[in-house]
């Protein structure tokens, strides 16, 4: 029997393709931290100064994220820094 031809192997394509879709599956299953726009980051800041997880320092201008104790002196930062900061907690309980 003759060698196969390497140009009608297709194990390198279907694991590309695998590759693909696990990446699009990771991606699908995380939180987006980019698309946070000023109202939503107001919003979450809002709410997390409201049960103490962020707490403002108006005379430094800043907000302090309490659970990681990092200062901030933009609500969009925060915002992006919280929901991301979420994520890999939550990510991390479910590898537990």
């Amino acid at each position: 029997m003759a060698d196969p031809n390497p140009r009608d192997n297709t194990s390198a394509d279907y694991e590309k393709f695998e590759q693909a879709r696990l990446a699009q599956d990771r991606d699908a299953a995380s939180i987006a931290t980019g698309d946070v726009d000023d109202t939503t980051a107001h919003n979450l800041v809002s709410e997390l100064v409201d049960t103490n997880i962020v707490t403002p320092i108006p005379e430094n201008q800043v907000l302090v994220h309490e659970p990681s104790s990092t200062a901030f002196d933009s609500t969009s930062q925060l915002a992006v820094f919280h929901r991301g900061w979420t994520a890999a907690r939550d990510a991390d309980a479910e590898d537990e």
